[in-house]
């Protein structure tokens, strides 16, 4: 009984409560008001159907409008003002003023070293082009000097991690999407409270519903207490609106302003297989030393003075400021942001890219295959090109609806030729790139709607490091680990499913 009654009195399920309560409200007056009223229902019907029109006519893109297109006119009652209501995928204009308002303040941070972008150049000129695209529109440049290490599993990269916190000694900033109690994050945690009573200067952002279940309702209070500044970006609040949709998914740790991580590990016991809960977790991080560490810190500070409403004196955090010595020169390294707050899908950008690009071989792993036909679209003709693309998914799905939406793409990447591979020990959650022994990424976005279009994101792009190797060698070895899909196979799951799977791949966008 006392197991329900937490469940019970759990903040999701209040909120949930709330937010359902409020959606029902909406759904019964609306009802009421076309019975009572009976002119009503003719100005709704047409109110939808001038939302079909208004949606075929926006510039998103045609994953996101058909579903929309199908419930406007589905439900011509209702269905026009669901859209009105929660169809405006945009950000919601308070989060993107002060998040707008702070790139732009923020940007003069970020100068591109004209000379490494031409050594690009000199050496590639379709890569160079792939670093620029980065430059132009997440306005994150690239660097040398700086030294890259792939780390996978998760438990490789959490030992690096404490490693690394144990040597801090002037700041330390920490923003992931997930904190749970547990062996890593209460081993980081004494770390971080022992060395801000040292005086260290340590900040901690988490978003407020990736951690919705981990973690208690005002827990940044409880780090304040340890001496540890912390905030919850974006707050969740039992409100129906859009704001809640955009989450900040990244997982960033600057030490020193020249030691960064990043990638797909949160700062939660099943990304370091402290407890099974999907079979074997598989998952990715990148470490970098050096000048590059900078655009990770610029990201960090970018979020943290949307949250304190207070200026930073950047100058301080700058790597050479606190690096004992000149990093070793490790080919060229461009860490990168996307965000909801423009039209340019950055994350998504940067893998067409390299799939693009590719002259002959893409490997890419990813926990989710849901994507538009755009990618659909590359994968395709890379492998009816002759190039060798192989993809990892999961083979224990975290999620049973969302394995089925990534199984309904197989059919069509198999008969283009595309290598599937599912990781059969458990959950693959590493989000990574890699082609032709020259350029990978490795990063937090996930191949899929939510990912590529609502979240706060980030990756780090590399051509020419060592991590480019690591993660290749990396990924072979993994393959080893899997059963590779085949049409027989595909063929053989159950035909309801199959078309159960095809009816949430439509609506997919949505979920």
């Amino acid at each position: 009984m006392k197991k329900i009654a937490k469940v019970l009195l759990s903040r999701i399920v209040i909120v949930g409560v709330l937010i359902l309560l409020q959606a029902a409200f909406l759904v019964v007056a609306i009802w009421r008001l076309s019975e009572e009223f009976v002119y009503l229902q003719p100005i709704l019907i047409v109110l939808s159907g001038l939302c079909a029109v208004w949606v075929i006519s926006k510039d998103d893109n045609p994953a996101y409008k058909i579903p929309w297109i199908l419930i406007v006119m589905a439900l011509p009652i209702f269905g026009g003002l669901f859209y009105v209501f929660f169809g405006n995928n945009k950000v919601p204009r308070a989060l993107r003023g002060r998040v707008s308002e702070i790139y732009d303040k923020t940007k003069d941070e970020l100068i591109a070293n004209r000379v490494v972008t031409e050594e690009i150049e000199s050496l590639s000129r379709h890569t160079a082009k792939q670093s620029l695209y980065i430059s132009n529109n997440s306005f994150y440049p690239v660097y040398k000097n700086t030294e890259t290490c792939y780390l996978s599993p998760g438990e490789r990269m959490f030992e690096k991690l404490v490693e690394e916190l144990e040597k801090a000694q002037h700041f330390i900033f920490m923003e992931y999407f997930i904190v749970q109690a547990g062996v890593m994050w209460d081993t980081v945690l004494e770390i971080l409270e022992r060395k801000a009573a040292q005086g260290v200067d340590v900040r901690m952002l988490y978003d407020d519903v990736g951690s919705l279940v981990t973690l208690p309702s005002g827990y940044y209070k409880v780090l304040r207490q340890k001496g540890i500044k912390c905030y919850a970006f974006n707050k969740f609040r039992p409100r129906l609106q859009m704001q809640m949709n955009n989450r900040d998914h990244r997982k960033i740790t600057v030490i020193d302003g020249y030691v960064g991580f990043t990638g797909g590990i949160n700062l939660a016991d099943e990304y370091i297989n402290g407890y099974e809960k999907h079979g074997h977790w598989k998952d990715a991080s990148i470490m970098l030393k050096g000048e590059a560490v900078w655009n990770l810190t610029v990201m960090f500070l970018q979020f943290w003075q949307y949250e304190t409403k207070k200026g930073e004196e950047f100058s301080q955090f700058r790597p050479e400021r606190y690096m004992p010595a000149p990093c070793e020169n490790d080919g060229y390294v461009q860490p990168y942001a996307d965000s909801p707050m423009d039209d340019e899908i950055v994350g998504e950008q940067v893998y067409l890219n390299i799939i693009n690009n590719a002259t002959e071989y893409v490997y890419i792993n990813t926990p989710y295959l849901i994507v538009d036909n755009e990618v659909v679209t590359a994968l395709n003709l890379a492998a009816k090109s002759g190039i060798d693309v192989r993809i990892v998914t999961p083979h224990v799905p975290d999620k049973w609806y969302v394995h089925m939406v990534t199984r309904s793409y197989y059919k069509q990447l198999l008969e283009a030729g595309v290598k599937i591979y599912e990781y059969t020990p458990g959950f693959i959650h590493s989000k990574t790139f890699v082609a032709d022994d020259k350029v990978a990424v490795v990063g937090t976005t996930n191949l899929d709607f939510r990912s590529l279009y609502l979240h706060f994101e980030c990756g780090v792009w590399m051509y020419r490091s060592k991590a480019v190797l690591q993660l290749k060698k990396d990924f072979l070895q993994t393959l080893e680990c899997c059963e590779q899909m085949t049409m027989k196979k595909y063929n053989a799951i159950p035909l309801y499913k199959r078309m159960f799977a095809a009816v949430l791949r439509v609506f997919s966008p949505l979920m």
